[in-house]
């Protein structure tokens, strides 16, 4: 195992290497995480693979960012490719989980001549069309804790709170929509028993989170992540690609479907049982999913 850091156009990336083969490079969601949430479930893959997992720029170890209108789809493309030439990795596979699964197309469209496979992990095409399927899971949640959500919202949710609550959600917000609103799209068969809704699990970059998602809450999608409308781009996806999601999963598996059909030749599976974390439900059947499809299998 080794880790590091790569100067990417000036910004400071960091990588962890995990394993030996060939090489598959993994970025993760939020956007805001980091890769730490992959590393534990996707761990059986270093068996056959080499991996490189990163964390997006803003995001985890990675260098922060004074100016958040910085933190685009197109310059984490950009970050990427810096890693793949830095390490001197040569053609990749590439998995991206949710917002990774838009920075794994994002680098498809631009650097489809470096990758070997492309695994897309509970991911959307379309802002426009994940916003209609956030609006949904919004309204699945009881009429109380909906009421309560939407209050919260009509408000405003920053620059409330003390100083140093002021720029994230307030917490019953967090509770509200990570608990009653996603937990059931995130979960099926075996939810983490460390989940905490209140612990911001979804990002740890609030300044990068705003500026992508937006700062309307967490079922309207209103950041410069609006400009992800990849419909009529996923036909020019020729490498061989793994579209996977879990049958429950946030990003509603009809997302899933339709970039499988948009994508010759590709391979749609639909982890059973599973919510948004599909790894985490069903880990046995997403690792052989994804190491039977880089096999060839």
């Amino acid at each position: 195992m080794q880790d590091g850091f790569v100067d990417a156009h000036g910004v400071l990336i960091y990588y962890k290497i995990i394993g030996q083969g060939a090489p598959l490079m993994i970025v993760h969601g939020g956007p805001g995480a980091s890769h730490d949430y992959l590393l534990p479930y996707l761990l059986p893959l270093m068996r056959g693979n080499q991996l490189i997992f990163i964390d997006e720029r803003g995001s985890g170890r990675s260098e922060k960012l004074e100016d958040a209108t910085q933190y685009t789809v197109e310059n984490m493309v950009e970050d990427v490719e810096a890693v793949r030439l830095a390490l001197h990795l040569g053609k990749i596979s590439l998995l991206g989980h949710s917002y990774g699964g838009v920075l794994a197309q994002a680098y498809a469209f631009t650097y489809q001549q470096n990758l070997t496979h492309l695994i897309l992990g509970g991911t959307f095409y379309s802002t426009s069309e994940f916003n209609k399927v956030l609006a949904e899971e919004k309204h699945a949640m009881p009429p109380e804790e909906l009421a309560k959500l939407e209050a919260l919202e009509k408000v405003g949710l920053f620059g409330k709170g003390k100083d140093w609550e002021k720029n994230r959600y307030p917490a019953e917000y967090a509770k509200l929509a990570w608990g009653d609103g996603y937990f059931q799209w995130l979960y099926q068969r075996r939810p983490d028993p460390n989940y905490d809704p209140a612990a911001g699990n979804t990002t740890n970059s609030w300044d990068l989170y705003r500026e992508m998602w937006g700062s309307n809450g967490e079922f309207i999608v209103d950041g410069n992540l609006k400009s992800v409308e990849y419909l009529d781009k996923l036909s020019s996806i020729h490498v061989p690609t793994l579209v996977i999601c879990g049958d429950h999963d946030e990003s509603n598996p009809r997302l899933s479907r339709t970039m499988h059909e948009k994508i010759a030749g590709s391979k749609l599976v639909i982890v059973p049982q599973a919510g948004h974390m599909a790894f985490v439900d069903q880990p046995n059947l997403y690792i052989k999913a994804v190491s039977d499809f880089l096999k060839g299998k």
